[in-house]
């Protein structure tokens, strides 16, 4: 297998990948998955590799695990990213793996960003899973369902990666340290500041690493502080892709958070969209939906206060003007909880659809004129 990074001596290798574990137990993270007696685990001691996509956010492991198989089943590795590859690539990349067939030698195909291939891109591979030419292992940060093709789908099992918790955050800060920048001090607020910073994402560790380890090297200051990190980091925002999976996780976060009556979990919720750039007005209009389907006539106060937080937003702005959607966010999680104006709509709207076209009953039409109410229109109306 070949590496880019292996003509560059050891300091030019970024810190990620000077990191990346060369064995299936230097890996942080997925006991699920690599636990004694896990799906992979037991895919590894097999020694039978099988096709697969791994499904997780960022910096989790994906690539690592695709490098691991190959080595583990003594396997030539090819990478393709769905960024940068087209039709004329995957062809390439077949022909490789044909070429290591005539030498006896199995091929693993991964390809990064999986969901980034259109239908035709992605059906391009199925001929030759099915051939068992290839073991195809793809990678995605989006929900394989929605974003891969069922054919291929089918053909491969889905493992679903985690993000990396605290610990095993803490475990990879520690050997990034020794390995990287063991003269260099950090206290336990800058340790918990970068940690913090990463969210759960490897690859931004090292690299937020590597920025600090610079920055204190140039204004000469040992031991880094969490004041430093502040002062030595851009805003680093969390993990949000704005109409991918994490921001509609969060969305549902917020929403059931509400409608479960928790205003701790309610507003944590808001501040993670905030600080992860979502647009406050469109929280806003969440709020004036969730007023409307959750409260509705429970309490009639939490339209208004959820339209007033609309209306002080767009006056003020940000930061002021989101302390108004927080006010909106801790009453509509406190207040009494109705649908029942919500379900009531939505049947009717289904009885309407499914009923036809009813004639108005008499009692209940317009008489404007003298001719309509002789033929009864209105009568009876009370």
């Amino acid at each position: 297998m070949s590496d880019l990074f292996e003509a560059l001596d050891p300091p030019q290798v970024p810190l990620a990948e000077r990191m990346r574990p060369k064995t299936l137990d230097e890996v942080a993270g997925q006991a699920h998955l690599l636990g004694p007696g896990k799906p992979l685990r037991l895919a590894f001691e097999s020694r039978r590799p099988h096709s697969m996509i791994l499904w997780g956010p960022p910096g989790v492991g994906k690539t690592t695990l695709a490098r691991l198989m190959a080595r583990g089943f003594d396997a030539d590795f090819v990478a393709l990213s769905a960024v940068f590859s087209g039709v004329k690539d995957i062809r390439e990349a077949i022909q490789q793996a044909q070429a290591a067939k005539a030498r006896g030698r199995h091929t693993i195909l991964f390809v990064d960003e999986v969901h980034r291939f259109n239908k035709a891109q992605q059906d391009a591979f199925l001929p030759f899973v099915e051939q068992g030419l290839v073991t195809f292992i793809g990678a995605t940060t989006e929900n394989p369902s929605f974003e891969v093709n069922s054919a291929l789908l089918s053909r491969a099992a889905v493992y679903v990666l985690e993000s990396l918790d605290t610990a095993a955050m803490t475990q990879l800060f520690e050997r990034a340290h020794r390995i990287a920048c063991a003269a260099l001090g950090f206290d336990d607020d800058a340790r918990a500041r970068l940690i913090g910073f990463a969210d759960g994402d490897a690859r931004r560790l090292m690299n937020l690493i590597e920025q600090v380890q610079v920055a204190a090297e140039t204004a000469c200051v040992n031991p880094v502080t969490a004041a430093f990190v502040d002062q030595a980091l851009s805003r680093n925002l969390r993990r949000f892709d704005k109409g991918g999976e994490a921001f509609y996780d969060q969305i549902s976060a917020l929403h059931k958070s509400v409608r479960g009556s928790d205003p701790d979990a309610s507003l944590y919720w808001l501040c993670r969209m905030l600080d992860g750039g979502a647009d406050p007005l469109y929280l806003g209009r969440r709020l004036v939906r969730m007023a409307v389907e959750d409260i509705g006539l429970a309490d009639p106060r939490a339209l208004d206060m959820a339209l007033n937080a609309c209306a002080t937003y767009e006056r003020l702005g940000s930061p002021e003007g989101e302390l108004a959607l927080a006010q909106a966010t801790i009453f509509l999680a406190c207040a009494a909880k109705s649908n029942a104006a919500y379900k009531a709509y939505n049947a009717a709207r289904a009885f309407v659809a499914s009923d036809g076209s009813r004639p108005v009953p008499l009692h209940l039409r317009n008489a404007p004129t003298k001719l309509m109410k002789a033929l009864d229109y209105g009568k009876a109306y009370r």
